[in-house]
């Protein structure tokens, strides 16, 4: 039987780019959120997070009828989806955490050229020198963020606490992006052949084990000692549901070349919440590993989507 909510309807035009503007808005709240709690490990986060997933994604699971695995051909998928959309987050909050909130944001922003990457080596999609051009602008940009000191000096600048600290953040928000990066590639591969709640419940389901299992073999589970880090928690749960909810809903709906564009606007938020509520100037390496990023990327994506377009109408041709 056909699940319900799964139809070949034409979306809105633009739909599935206002719920990209959507999920950034509500993912930059949320990550502004974390930064604000003290004394809770970023995995203990994740696990509060798919607690509060689960517990809102599955009555749309019944209510569609979507079942819990899905269909046969699509599990494996939906298994590696949940897994490495989990890991991302779990790196992102860590490096949310341990650097600034525009230094972290930017690095994952890095996603799209690794998802061209991955793309070209699992679905076969070509690779131009225009890309691998992308990705050292990229790496350059990643360089001017995390400055290494055999690039820099011994005394690394305008660091924000440790630079032990900012370099383990920069790894984590680094293989957040390249995480992201092969959760795209899934969901396109999957397409709209499954609904996005059952996407999100394999989401919460897989990153809640890990998370249980991280925390028990760390031994860093402890419950919020204040009433606001558990106000926060839970606001963190119920922005980053609906930012997972809308950026699934738009991947499905959208091609992923304008979703990723639109996805430029987590760096303005990031930014501009980082200025206004944590009072911290983003320093001039940022702003300029940020152009890199956002160029490399936006580029990127703009190259896939005019291809794309050219390939569309060559067929209908």
């Amino acid at each position: 039987m056909k699940a319900r909510g799964i139809n070949s309807k034409t979306p809105c035009p633009g739909l599935g780019l206002f719920y990209t503007l959507l999920s950034a808005f509500l993912f930059s709240v949320a990550s502004l959120f974390l930064k604000m709690i003290e004394d809770v490990h970023s995995v203990e986060v994740s696990a509060i997070r798919c607690v509060f997933q689960m517990a809102f994604v599955l009555p749309g699971v019944i209510y569609y009828k979507t079942g819990f695995l899905g269909p046969k051909g699509k599990r494996v998928f939906l298994f590696f989806r949940g897994l490495l959309g989990s890991g991302a987050m779990i790196l992102l909050y860590y490096a949310y955490q341990v650097m600034p909130l525009a230094d972290a944001t930017v690095i994952t922003f890095s996603s799209p050229v690794f998802t061209s990457l991955l793309a070209w080596i699992f679905l076969k999609e070509k690779y131009s020198p225009w890309d691998l051009l992308f990705t050292l602008f990229t790496i350059t940009g990643v360089v001017l963020i995390a400055r290494p000191p055999f690039l820099f000096g011994s005394k690394v600048i305008e660091i924000e606490g440790s630079y032990t600290d900012h370099l383990k953040g920069t790894i984590a928000a680094l293989s957040s992006a390249i995480c992201t990066a092969s959760t795209f590639v899934i969901l396109r591969k999957v397409g709209i052949s499954v609904h996005y709640f059952l996407s999100i419940w394999y989401y919460a389901v897989i990153g809640l084990i890990v998370c249980v299992i991280a925390l028990s073999v760390m031994d860093v589970w402890t419950l919020p000692h204040c009433g606001k880090d558990r106000f926060l928690l839970i606001l963190i749960g119920l922005f980053g549901l609906g930012g997972q909810i809308f950026l699934t809903k738009a991947l499905q709906i959208e091609k992923a070349g304008p979703v990723a564009i639109m996805k430029t606007m987590d760096v303005v938020f990031a930014f501009i919440f980082q200025i206004l509520f944590l009072s911290h100037l983003p320093t001039w390496w940022t702003v300029g590993g940020a152009l890199c990023v956002v160029a490399s990327s936006s580029g990127t994506v703009i190259r896939k989507w005019r291809q794309s377009s050219k390939e569309a109408k060559h067929t209908e041709i």
